[in-house]
């Protein structure tokens, strides 16, 4: 999971990282006959002075804004520490949680301050009056003028709440999932789902908007409701019926080589080694453990991954350490300026990067050659792994309560009863106290599982904790891209399977920062992005079919 900059403390992910250089030999955009306007060249850049050098006003600007950066910045350490390192006592929740809210004001006063807004038209007027296009510079006042707009709509005593109650939430859904007991959490639940509402109603722009419009707009910018409802229900209608098939297959994979006794020390090191060889750099980042894997960026010299782990299966937490170390690499290698167009586009791209490495390399066969040999020599008292047990056991499809757990096949449905449930609260369609009642339902109805706890049922996930309402859908938006992304990946790069069969990254990795991570926010949408980089809008076809071939295959139907 992503922890996200959306708000300041549980969602603390701040934009900025280390600049990161590849030589641009060729671009990949004209190998497909593109012409990407964001795309590497080869052609000389023309000389053109940063604007902050011919204006005073963008450039109080530029050192204002990074000064608001930097704050965020400690407000993600201290929130980092809160999930991973903390004492978990009520009483330190509630120190951190005022601690955190004291500095969500000062943040949100400086974020607010009439001073942006002069100065972001005074720096606009010293556009107007240049000779230079400076389309770089307008798309940082566009970014700075929607936030500014949005912060200032924000009272300064809401956006405290906001803070104090993530804390204070989180401990009271970590309290509830271990007692696998809705009822400790219920109530603050209901609270969390008032206040993102009234965030929500604070934001948008009229009361047209539907309230839980607004809320997918945080996350996954540019893509509204009916466009996602668009893309669920095409792959829901395509993934039942293949899922139904693939579970009556008499020739299921077996699983066996996941069970055993699994040292976490030795897991812990297999895992960071295999990150490391894929580009997740140690050197500006370090690998933890916590109850639930996320990732969270201080800045370019600091990202940071956790996982968790089982001493009786190996691959959840190889599986969860690559996820997050994809959304670190995209972290390392977004362009440092400290500025919001150096930061992720959304959290559907995002979560693209993580999937793209956990399934498409991770899960493929030729990366199941790799793993075979990494067990087979660092795990003690080994069983024998293969390169074909192992892809058989990590893709094997089953009824799953958890979704961190579920196979990718299912996985898309649990999104999508998320998605449904978190809407009918906010539509005022479900009290929050009948969520468990209408989980166990969907669980039932749509993946025919019986969920018999709480803490495996709608206490399992962590977002709704962090006020983070609107989140769900972007993954399986994620998941799409990631097949699509992939599927050009493959086609630019003909060593693409050789590479990965041979440990070797650095081809697909600087594919990878090409395409997406260096573009930060310079586009408007991931629609956008994907339009100009691989000549198409995101498209459901490339995750259908790839899901399609491989389960048929693997099952044999």
């Amino acid at each position: 999971m992503l922890v996200s900059k959306v708000a300041v403390s549980f969602l603390s992910l701040i934009s900025g990282s280390r600049a990161f250089a590849i030589s641009p030999r060729y671009s990949f955009n004209a190998i497909r006959g593109g012409a990407s306007k964001l795309s590497m060249s080869t052609a000389a850049p023309t000389e053109v002075k940063p604007l902050q050098e011919t204006s005073s006003a963008y450039k109080e600007l530029y050192e204002t804004l990074q000064s608001i950066t930097q704050l965020k910045r400690v407000s993600a350490v201290l929130d980092y520490d809160r999930m991973v390192l903390m004492p978990s006592s009520e009483d330190a929740a509630a120190a951190r949680g005022a601690q955190q809210a004291v500095l969500a004001s000062i943040i949100h006063e400086k974020s607010t301050d009439a001073k942006i807004g002069e100065l972001i038209a005074e720096s606009l007027k010293d556009i107007e009056a240049s000779s230079e296009e400076h389309q770089e510079e307008r798309r940082v006042l566009a970014l700075t003028q929607k936030s500014f707009d949005k912060n200032t709509k924000i009272p300064a005593e809401l956006e405290a709440k906001r803070a104090k109650l993530q804390s204070a939430a989180y401990t009271a859904w970590v309290k509830a999932r271990t007692a696998s007991d809705f009822s400790l959490f219920e109530s603050t639940l209901k609270e969390c789902f008032e206040t993102a509402q009234q965030v929500a109603e604070c934001t948008r722009e009229n009361e047209s908007i539907p309230l839980y419009t607004q809320m997918l707009d945080e996350f996954e910018t540019g893509m509204d409701a009916s466009r996602i409802d668009d893309l669920f229900s095409e792959i829901k209608t395509a993934l039942v019926p293949l899922i139904q098939k693939v579970l009556a297959s008499s020739t299921p994979p077996s699983t066996d080589v996941l069970n055993g006794e699994f040292p976490i020390e030795v897991q812990k090191k297999i895992n960071e080694d295999i990150v490391t060889k894929m580009g997740f750099d140690v050197n500006s980042g370090r690998c933890d453990e916590s109850v639930h894997p996320f990732t969270m960026s201080f800045g370019p010299s600091d990202v940071r991954i956790t996982s968790r782990y089982s001493t009786s299966e190996w691959y959840q937490g190889l599986a969860a350490s690559i996820h997050e170390a994809g959304h670190a690499m995209y972290e390392q290698n977004i362009k440092d300026s400290g500025l919001e167009i150096d930061s992720y586009l959304s959290m559907g791209a995002h979560e693209s990067q993580s999937l793209f490495w956990e399934r498409h390399i991770g899960m493929s066969k030729e990366f199941c050659k790799v793993i075979a040999e990494k067990m087979n020599a660092e795990m003690p008292n080994a069983q024998d792994f293969t390169c074909d047990s192992i892809y058989g056991a990590i893709n094997s499809v089953s009824k799953s309560e958890i979704r961190v757990e579920a196979d990718e096949l299912t996985y898309p449905l649990h999104v999508i009863l998320r998605y449904n449930i978190e809407r009918d609260v906010v539509e005022g369609k479900l009290d929050v106290k009948d969520i468990p009642t209408k989980w166990n339902e969907l669980m039932k109805t749509m993946l025919d599982v019986d969920i018999t706890d709480d803490a495996k049922g709608c206490l399992q996930d962590v977002h709704w904790s962090g006020l983070a309402i609107g989140y769900f859908p972007t993954y399986l938006i994620g998941a799409v891209t990631a097949a699509q992304l992939a599927y050009y990946c493959e086609k630019d790069l003909p060593s693409f399977r050789a590479d990965i069969k041979n440990n070797e990254f650095g081809n697909i990795k600087a594919w990878l920062v090409e395409q997406v991570h260096i573009h930060g926010r310079r586009y408007e949408s991931l629609d956008a992005m994907l339009e100009d980089q691989l000549g198409e809008k995101l498209n459901p076809k490339y995750f259908i079919d790839y899901l399609t071939k491989k389960y048929c295959d693997l099952y044999k139907v």
